[in-house]
């Protein structure tokens, strides 16, 4: 086992850790997880940009702008979504976070044809990978009647692959950024895994999507 990956298996265990606590203990730890989590990707997205966009002064205000008003919408419905139902925000989380590691086992394991080139990493096979495993947490959760009241198993299927294509496309666009940055991480604050924007590139997207299929559909 590598150092990095040693590394990498430990600070995700951590960040389970604090994640859990502040879901089941408090909702005002879990609010100031969310706007501290927030206010964190929004600096690391931020050196990002300007570093994308050196000479564009006009450009990098506007996503500024743009990031800021969004992880606004994020920890407004993450913290919605939680009030209604803590169950349902580790679901999310968990569909995540399968999602990426299905991804990062199968695309290793397999390999083939690349997905797109604003990733070279990503393979066809890892995101095929991503969808199936974002299914793994409705087999965990299938026992907890407060997931399946009123909707029905098909519609929880459906819902599940199109939160791992969001969460595929989030890490997709900050991937993008990255790659025009032409830096590997967002950051260095979590050993093994580079920045918090890096951990939860998908996340952001996926919650407040979230919240609007539940008002659309549900």
């Amino acid at each position: 086992m590598t150092k990095n990956l040693s590394e990498r298996i430990l600070t995700s265990l951590l960040l389970l850790f604090i994640l859990f606590i502040s879901i089941f203990i408090n909702k005002y730890l879990f609010l100031a997880l969310l706007i501290v989590s927030s206010f964190i990707s929004f600096n690391e997205f931020n050196k990002l940009i300007k570093k994308s966009f050196k000479k564009e002064i006009k450009y990098i205000n506007t996503v500024q702008i743009f990031s800021a008003l969004f992880l606004i919408l994020f920890v407004y419905t993450s913290y919605q979504i939680y009030g209604r139902s803590p169950i349902t925000i580790i679901w999310i989380i968990s569909i995540c976070i399968f999602s990426d590691t299905g991804g990062f086992v199968i695309g290793k394991l397999v390999g083939g044809k690349k997905l797109t080139k604003i990733s070279p990493n990503k393979t066809i096979a890892g995101s095929v990978g991503s969808f199936l495993f974002a299914l793994i947490p409705l087999i965990f959760l299938s026992l907890i009647d407060e997931i399946y009241n009123d909707v029905h198993l098909a519609q929880l299927v459906i819902v599940s692959l199109l939160l791992s294509l969001i969460c595929q496309a989030g890490d997709l666009l900050i991937s993008y950024f990255k790659r025009k940055a032409k830096v590997k991480d967002t950051g260095s604050i979590l050993p093994g895994h580079g920045g918090l924007l890096d951990r939860i590139d998908g996340l952001i997207f996926v919650l407040p999507a979230v919240f609007i299929i539940d008002k659309i559909i549900f």
